[in-house]
């Protein structure tokens, strides 16, 4: 099930961004001290993804902008691979198509362009490091909702 994050699941969703295995080593500087606070739910669209036990699998947040953007997008480490990601991502360019929006940018964690490029979005260019916590460049991509 996929529903409209509360103010209560922040503290969970921060949880999630900062225990990704994606974000091990290297990456680790970049959620180390990453928090997604109440008023941050509170002013975007952010939903997250429930197992039928209430277990949160996973959330992701757009910002309707201008520009519109998706900035975060998190599956937990154990629902990898099941299909929530995919729900997540069909879900939000259904949630961006009804606001009205003609496109979704992506910064994507290296590792996950090739997920961001199976659902559908495609590369557009490179954004540079942002020193001190992301020393690598980042793809960037867009998802086309006409």
């Amino acid at each position: 099930m996929i529903r409209r994050a509360t103010a209560a699941d922040a503290a969970h969703l921060t949880e999630l961004v900062r225990g990704s295995g994606a974000y091990r080593g290297g990456y680790a500087a970049m959620v180390a001290d990453y928090e997604v606070t109440a008023e941050y739910v509170a002013a975007n669209e952010v939903y997250v993804a429930e197992g039928t036990d209430g277990r949160l699998l996973g959330f992701y947040a757009l910002l309707l902008g201008p520009p519109a953007e998706l900035d975060l997008m998190f599956v937990a480490d154990d629902a990898q691979g099941l299909g929530v990601g995919r729900r997540l991502a069909t879900h939000m360019q259904e949630r961006a198509r009804a606001a009205g929006l003609a496109s979704v940018r992506v910064v994507s964690h290296p590792p996950s362009e090739g997920f961001y490029r199976s659902v559908g979005a495609v590369r557009t260019g490179t954004v540079p490091a942002a020193l001190p916590s992301i020393t690598w460049e980042r793809p960037e991509l867009r998802f086309a909702l006409g």
